[in-house]
């Protein structure tokens, strides 16, 4: 059989670490956190709920603190690595996790992350991530790290949440991330993963006009698109309307239908940009509007689509829907508003 170990790197994360911890428990072999200069509770909580914890100088680095924690937890015997952090937990999937005791570790897994934020309502994101790893693999990256690998990748049955990108939490960490990305840039300025993730970074926290430059310059860096380039793009589309540059929004949208054709994420994104435009400009509004309800008619012929890099529950079913029914209203079909608000079973 093979040992399965929780990896953790965690600092003043004790709002949360017993609620991961607690989670995963039944589920491995072992669990490490590497606790690194926490000034609260983490660490004593942690050895509490199970866990062996270590230290660790936190040098800006998270590559180095994930490889020192894979290190401490390969040295003790672990084979199987699943790497998660303070402000996430298991939503499903224990048994998938149970089972790898029985699997040799000749690939790395990929799990579901659940991401709860808040524009104005509750929602969620979707994505898939590299964290169940073989003992041997590491991490390169000052931040936003990646595991370096050659090895198969195979999606694993396993949904895990995280919140840290609700409002209070963001606020804690304001400016961390960005001052990181901007370091590793200097090192390796035409990195497109790397100005995607400041553009992410500077779009949570609305600086749309510093996103729109980073996300830029991640769409010339990026000739083939990668696997993230969905989620780009509809932040960019929102970026573009929250700046009132309708214009250069149409205009990259129009170069990115092909591409996105199969997004509700990215039909959401065009259809909300064209009715801010059409609200600023009254008189392109008949021109517009047809365009806006195509955009989200496709958004509910697409339907969810989850697997897809960023994509945001309900973009694809309820919250289309809603934004549907609110035009179909507004131009005089009243009667086709009200059966789409009870086929989705929303509220008038």
């Amino acid at each position: 059989m093979y040992r399965v170990c929780l990896v953790v790197i965690a600092r003043d994360e004790a709002a949360t670490i017993a609620r991961l911890l607690d989670s995963v428990r039944p589920w491995v072999d072992e669990m490490l956190v590497l606790d690194t200069g926490s000034s609260d509770a983490t660490p004593a909580l942690a050895q509490a709920a199970g866990a062996r914890v270590q230290h660790f100088a936190w040098c800006d680095d998270f590559s180095a603190a994930r490889n020192a924690a894979l290190d401490a937890a390969q040295a003790g015997g672990a084979d199987w690595h699943l790497v998660l952090d303070a402000d996430e937990w298991l939503i499903a999937g224990g048994p998938a996790l149970q089972a790898l005791r029985h699997q040799a570790p000749d690939h790395v897994a990929s799990i579901e992350l659940v991401d709860h934020f808040h524009d104005g309502a509750q929602r969620e994101a979707h994505a898939r991530l590299s964290r169940v790893l073989p003992a041997a693999v590491r991490y390169a990256g000052r931040i936003h790290e990646q595991p370096q690998h050659r090895l198969p990748l195979r999606a694993l049955a396993v949904q895990i949440g995280h919140d840290g990108y609700l409002p209070d939490r963001l606020q804690a960490k304001r400016g961390r991330n960005e001052a990181l990305l901007r370091q590793e840039l200097q090192q390796r300025p035409d990195d497109a993963y790397l100005w995607y993730q400041l553009g992410k970074d500077q779009s949570v926290y609305e600086d749309y006009a510093a996103a729109e430059t980073s996300f830029a310059q991640a769409a010339a860096l990026s000739p083939t698109p990668p696997g993230w380039w969905m989620d780009l793009v509809a932040r960019r589309l929102f970026g573009l309307k929250q700046l009132k540059r309708h214009d250069a929004g149409m205009d990259f949208a129009q170069s990115q239908l092909d591409v996105c054709a199969e997004s509700p994420d990215f039909f959401f994104a065009l259809g909300d940009l064209l009715l801010d435009c059409a609200a600023d400009l009254p008189e392109q509004a008949p021109a517009l509007l047809p365009m806006i309800e195509d955009a989200w008619r496709r958004c509910l012929a697409i339907g969810e689509r989850p697997e897809l890099s960023g994509a945001v529950a309900g973009r694809g079913s309820h919250l289309a829907a809603h934004n549907l029914a609110l035009v179909l209203e507004g131009t005089g079909r009243p009667d086709e508003a009200q059966a789409l608000r009870q086929r989705f079973a929303l509220a008038a």
